[in-house]
């Protein structure tokens, strides 16, 4: 794939238009062409198209549609894992779980990651660049392509950090949604950050009705900031108040990750804590049993220190769930599996 070729997903309905009008075309083909994008097609699949006008898109963009490097499928359940090739060379994961509602994608928004959270694949290999819009939307008309299905939830929690590409993300946000788009509410759009809080406020600004969710981990900031390295910049205290600011300008309710790690912050003392930082304001706890990652030492806390911690922080006035895990035998953690064949390709 010629990596200087532009991305027609990159492009919004009116940009569309002003590269068919200038390719010599009636404006009716922008509909076509618009719908064929987010069918993940390619341009030898558009044949409502004339052919010549084919050739020459093929010639100056691509489709957007991204190349399938490797594909898991679990067998314990219907959990699948892509690893897809951005035509430069770069990977990056998705996930596409089908749930009783319908299907949820949990999508990458940068190759690689700078946030450095020691309990993360995603970080180890580094950071090397942002995803465009047009590549974060082609992860999921890919999969919806790729399997003959329509997502209708998604999660920007694969590789990288969301909020440090927050210009592209936020044209992803409104793309998928549009009814030109995906069509995908925001109510059904969840985005997880680490704490940027500066960014936190700014997404507060827009007003978007997505759920927002924040990696928490730890209710020490100096145990945080250990986990965290974002949390030696933006300590609890800040991000406390952005999550408020958040809460108070949408209406919205914040989900707060906590994964939890045997012998490290899964302690009554750390349920104590989670307690009185969030007893009284509108959010919910998801406990996660952390996923293994080579090299970290870290181990999935046990099933009764995490029964233990949930009904401790119910008992507290704080409402939590466990997280369903889903495709352990595929490594479905996102960052696992673009390790393993950057690895690979370097032997």
């Amino acid at each position: 794939m010629d990596t200087q070729l532009k991305n027609l997903l990159d492009y919004n309905i009116e940009e569309l238009e002003s590269i068919v009008k200038a390719m010599g075309q009636p404006a009716f083909r922008t509909k076509q062409l618009w719908e064929w994008l987010y069918k993940g097609a390619d341009f030898s699949e558009m044949t409502n198209l004339p052919e010549k006008f084919r050739s020459s898109l093929a010639e100056n963009y691509r489709s957007g549609k991204l190349g399938v490097k490797a594909k898991l499928c679990s067998k314990e359940d219907d959990t699948v894992k892509y690893l897809f090739s951005l035509g430069d060379g770069n990977l990056v994961e998705s996930v596409l779980m089908k749930y009783k509602y319908g299907y949820s994608a949990c999508v990458s928004t940068q190759v690689g990651c700078k946030m450095g959270c020691t309990f993360c694949a995603s970080t180890k290999a580094g950071f090397v660049r942002n995803l465009t819009s047009g590549e974060i939307l082609g992860q999921i008309v890919t999969m919806n392509a790729d399997m003959n299905i329509r997502i209708g939830h998604v999660v920007l929690m694969g590789i990288g950090e969301p909020l440090d590409n927050y210009d592209n993300v936020l044209d992803f946000l409104k793309k998928a949604q549009s009814e030109k788009g995906l069509g995908i509410s925001y109510r059904n759009i969840s985005l997880s950050t680490c704490g940027l809080a500066e960014k936190v406020i700014k997404l507060a600004d827009e007003k978007l009705p997505i759920t927002l969710s924040i990696s928490l981990h730890s209710p020490f900031d100096e145990q945080r900031s250990d986990m965290m390295p974002v949390n030696r910049k933006y300590p609890l205290d800040k991000l406390f108040d952005a999550c408020n600011i958040y809460t108070l300008s949408t209406g919205r309710r914040i989900t707060y990750e906590y994964a939890l790690i045997e012998g490290v912050n899964d302690t009554k003392e750390h349920a104590a804590k989670l307690i009185s930082l969030l007893k009284g304001s509108l959010c919910h706890v998801n406990l996660i049993p952390v996923n293994k990652v080579e090299g970290t030492g870290y181990e999935k806390a046990s099933k009764k220190n995490i029964a233990a911690f949930k009904e401790m922080l119910e008992k507290g006035g704080v409402n939590a769930t466990v997280r369903r895990t889903l495709g352990q035998d595929i490594e479905a953690a996102c960052g696992q599996l673009r390790r393993a064949a950057e690895s690979d390709s370097a032997q």
